[in-house]
């Protein structure tokens, strides 16, 4: 009963002190009689603040640009007694596009990695690998002046898997592996950005470093059967194109020229890889990716197993599932 009696008496000092506090407005302190308790709640009511409302802190916008992208394509054939003839098959195609920038007033820093895979098992015949490669490029630029910025630009090609020919006769000819062959190249020069869907570098000091891990296959891209890496030092021109046409349709196209300093400079080489990407859905599209290549360095074998200098050509047609997560540059 005593603690409810306190606790009541509290409430009633309190209520007491705030009308006080209230009647200071129209009296001055010093006309306001006090007892020595009130004037102890009066004090501390007095020193009390409310705080101010407290306003979030405007986030700056994040330097970085990041997005992957994933594409599977899968098909797959049954023939039971059929009489025209054929193969039960399997195949697949998996492509992973991952983009990573970085962008600061007059500076900016790209980073691409691009991984595929695919086969075709056709039951009754050979398993067969249809793709396969890994390319990572990373370039850094600082304006100069407008739209031309010093560069620098690296660039790493290979693949995971060894890859075989079938020749009409005989056994499996293998033709590729990983590290064999393998491409570094690291070129300095200016970095030209005439609109937003074009890039181009130009790098008058470019060294590239051909590696083949694997003896049995170093004649056949340019280097010495005793020699697994091969210096290259040359100039390089590159074209890089992107353009969103439609909110569903977009086009990319990267060509890469290199002249070797070192050894016939007067043979250009070629990389050109076009791609082309309709999205049907939220999470399937169709694609069609091509690669051409020229490199008087590597010698290709025709159905009779003859080898020569010849042009590079790789399509692959897709339709599948694909999905993007953030902003992606194809």
């Amino acid at each position: 009963m005593r603690q409810k009696i306190s606790i009541l008496s509290v409430l009633l000092l309190l209520i007491f002190s705030f009308s006080a506090k209230g009647q200071e407005t129209k009296k001055e302190e010093s006309e306001i009689k006090l007892t020595p308790h009130q004037q102890v709640v009066f004090d501390i009511v007095k020193s009390l603040e409310i705080p101010e409302p407290v306003t979030k802190a405007e986030e700056l916008p994040s330097p970085w640009t990041k997005g992957a992208q994933f594409q599977l394509g899968f098909s797959q054939m049954s023939l039971t007694n059929w009489a025209a003839g054929g193969f039960s098959s399997v195949a697949l195609n998996a492509y992973v596009n991952m983009f990573n920038g970085w962008a600061v007033d007059q500076m900016f820093w790209e980073n691409r990695l691009q991984l595929a895979w695919g086969f075709i098992n056709s039951f009754g015949d050979k398993f067969k690998k249809s793709d396969d490669k890994i390319i990572f490029d990373s370039k850094y630029g600082y304006k100069a002046f407008n739209k031309v910025f010093i560069s620098a630009a690296f660039n790493f090609r290979s693949q995971f898997s060894n890859s075989f020919n079938y020749p009409a006769s005989g056994d499996r000819v293998l033709v590729s592996g990983p590290f064999s062959p393998a491409y570094f190249s690291f070129g300095i020069g200016l970095d030209y950005k005439p609109a937003k869907v074009l890039s181009i570098n130009f790098s008058p000091l470019t060294s590239n470093l051909v590696i083949v891990s694997q003896e049995a296959l170093r004649t056949k891209y340019g280097n010495r059967i005793d020699q697994p890496a091969k210096l290259e030092l040359g100039a390089q021109l590159k074209f890089d194109y992107k353009h969103q046409l439609t909110k569903d349709l977009l086009v990319a196209s990267n060509l890469v020229l290199f002249s070797d300093f070192l050894n016939k400079p007067q043979n250009i080489k070629i990389y050109w890889d076009f791609f082309v990407d309709a999205k049907i859905n939220k999470y399937f599209s169709t694609n069609i990716r091509t690669n051409l290549i020229y490199d008087d360095n590597i010698l290709i074998a025709d159905k009779d197993g003859v080898l020569a200098k010849r042009v590079q050509f790789k399509e692959i047609l897709s339709v599948g599932f694909s999905y993007t997560f953030g902003q992606i540059k194809k």
